[in-house]
């Protein structure tokens, strides 16, 4: 049990395969699927929500709910990822503020792009210029070589 624990989670990152290179290649074949389906729902004028999925748009709020359900869920397994690296592979940490700067650009575009019909100010809207300020000077502290010993481990 401990030796597939580690394997699952190895204490080092490196670039190496250590199963069957097919897994590989086949995870490679499955974030392009996913690239080109979060492009669609990205670029579509509906968001692929009627022309694809085929929601009924003219039914709005269960279908709205519905997204977001499916938004929680994805938010929920890239906090798991977070997490996972804030606690395991800390090494990752100025990657995942990369992605952090990217997210929420991404979000602030779209919301820009595609602007949501809304009663009250958006929390996740004022959040993001807070966050993209954050992130953006974490990921420069933790691309610094010479730390103080405030934020060293010992």
């Amino acid at each position: 049990m401990k030796k597939l624990f580690i394997k699952i989670f190895p204490a080092t990152v490196t670039n190496e395969i250590s199963g069957y290179k097919i897994a590989t290649w086949t995870f490679m074949l499955l974030s392009v699927i996913s690239a080109v389906r979060s492009c669609i729902h990205l670029l579509a004028p509906d968001g692929g929500a009627n022309t694809i999925a085929g929601l009924d748009l003219s039914q709005g709020a269960a279908n709205v709910v519905f997204a977001f359900g499916l938004w929680g869920l994805s938010q929920l397994i890239y906090a798991l990822i977070q997490l996972l690296v804030a606690f395991r592979y800390r090494k990752l940490v100025p990657f995942m503020y990369m992605l952090l700067i990217f997210e929420t650009i991404g979000r602030m575009v779209v919301g820009h792009v595609k602007p949501p019909i809304v009663l009250h100010t958006v929390p996740g809207g004022v959040a993001n210029y807070i966050i993209l300020p954050l992130a953006i000077l974490m990921l420069i502290l933790s691309l610094m070589e010479n730390k103080p010993k405030l934020f060293s481990k010992n």
